[in-house]
Order: C-alpha cells, then sequence, then structure tokens
C-alpha cells in the first residue's frame, strides 16, 4: 500500500512541474487562460529585483560655467590681471588700488584710486569738519596722522587691506608723509600689495 502511494505522490509531482513549466510559456498562457495558470504563473514568476536608489542629488552637481560675483575675490587671491601699461609710466599701473597722498598749502588729503578710475573709491581730508575742528593746523604733522589713522579705519570697513603706495622720491622722507605712513601701517594697512599668481 505505502509503494503505491509513494508511485502516485512521484506521477503527481511530475505532473504539477510540467504544468507550471507550461504555464511560464507564452504559447500556452495565450490558449489557456483559467485560474489554476495564474496562480502558477504568480507563484514561479521570480521577484522583481530593486534598482539601488542613488544618493545623487541635481543640487550638488557642479556647473560647468562659473560666474564671478564678487569680482575683488581675484584681487585678494593676487590672480586679477594688472594692467602693466609703458615702463616709462610713473607711477605704475601695475596695482589694485592705489593710495595718493597730497600736501597742499593749506590741507592734507588721502585718496584710494582702482585703476583706470579718476574718482576716488576713498578718500579722507582735513577738510572734513569732524577732523577740522580737532586739529589745531589743517597742514601740519599731526594732521597727517590723523588723516592717516581715519583712512585706515574706512580702509578696514571697506575691505581694503593691502594699497600700492608711491610718493615723488623726494617727498618721502618728509616728517609728514612718514606720520601718515606709520598711522597706516598702525591702522592695519599695508602699503604693498602681492605679486601677481599666474595659473597655467
Amino acid at each position: 500500500m505505502a509503494a503505491v502511494l509513494g508511485d502516485l505522490w512521484r506521477n503527481v509531482r511530475v505532473l504539477l512541474g510540467q504544468i507550471q513549466r507550461q504555464a511560464l510559456s507564452p504559447a500556452f498562457s495565450n490558449t489557456i487562460n483559467g485560474p489554476f495558470t495564474k496562480s502558477a504563473r504568480c507563484m514561479n514568476q521570480a521577484a522583481p529585483q530593486l534598482q539601488p536608489q542613488s544618493d545623487r542629488n541635481d543640487n550638488e552637481d557642479i556647473s560647468k560655467e562659473f560666474v564671478n560675483r564678487n569680482p575683488r575675490n581675484l584681487e585678494q587671491m593676487a590672480l586679477a590681471v594688472k594692467d602693466r601699461g609703458w615702463g616709462t609710466v610713473w607711477p605704475s599701473n601695475q596695482y589694485y588700488h592705489r593710495l595718493v597722498f597730497i600736501r597742499s598749502q593749506n590741507y592734507i588729503t588721502a585718496e584710494i584710486f582702482a585703476p583706470h578710475s579718476s574718482s576716488p573709491v576713498l578718500s579722507c581730508s582735513s577738510k572734513e569738519w569732524a577732523l577740522k575742528r580737532e586739529l589745531a593746523s589743517t597742514n601740519s604733522v599731526s594732521a597727517s596722522q590723523a588723516v592717516g589713522e581715519v583712512l585706515a579705519q574706512r580702509c578696514r570697513e571697506a575691505g581694503l587691506l593691502r594699497l600700492t603706495f608711491r610718493v615723488v622720491p623726494w617727498t618721502f622722507r618728509s616728517e609728514s608723509v612718514k606720520k601718515f605712513r606709520v598711522a597706516m601701517k598702525g591702522g592695519g594697512i599695508k602699503l604693498c600689495e602681492p605679486r601677481r599668481k599666474y595659473v597655467g
């Protein structure tokens, strides 16, 4: 009896295997549409493989075009182009910002110019009432020191920490120019600009 049941069970398994193989073939599925074939197809279909989700974010893409919204970035990194001009021109045009010290008969004025600009970026003068009322004389050595201190503070507020300062050689050793230079350096301003870096 056990041998008969074992043969019967083997035949049933073979028959079920043939039905399942035929259920997966497209010709059989087109001819027979029944609940058994659908269930057999569902049971034998492999689970869909999940695609790995990438952590890529479109906001992190690097743009090929770069727009420099702050032109002083290149200047502060010493990468901006300096105008060479003619070698015989004095003072030379190779600067980002130039400091000009003017001592007239009555007043002392200091101005900062950008290249190819006739109007100053920053200026300070003993003509200003805030300075004039504190000074005994508007063209003395103490006036040039006061102008230097005030201009250094304005330069720090504007972010101009390095300037080119060239004066006429025969006035370089004058006492007023010396005091002006010391006041600017004491205010944290360097009176020389870095050499331009050439990136190949």
